[in-house]
């Protein structure tokens, strides 16, 4: 979905069940993605989403793990 829409960054499973997202790019498209995130993919449980606004780093590309 990121790729989609333009948008670079990464998407990670940590060990205490919480996925890790930082998404760089237009913003419209990053606000969609963060509402997505609010909801989750088919069966997830999303209990609590946090943003957190940083500085651009010119990521490239979307990396999952």
């Amino acid at each position: 979905m990121a790729e989609d829409r333009g948008v670079a960054g990464s998407a990670e499973n940590l060990n205490d069940g919480s996925v890790e997202v930082v998404l760089e790019g237009p913003s419209v498209a990053v606000e969609e993605l963060i509402a997505f995130c609010s909801e989750g993919p088919r069966n997830a449980h999303v209990s609590q989403v946090d943003v957190t606004e940083e500085k651009p780093e010119g990521l490239g590309g979307f990396a999952t793990g």
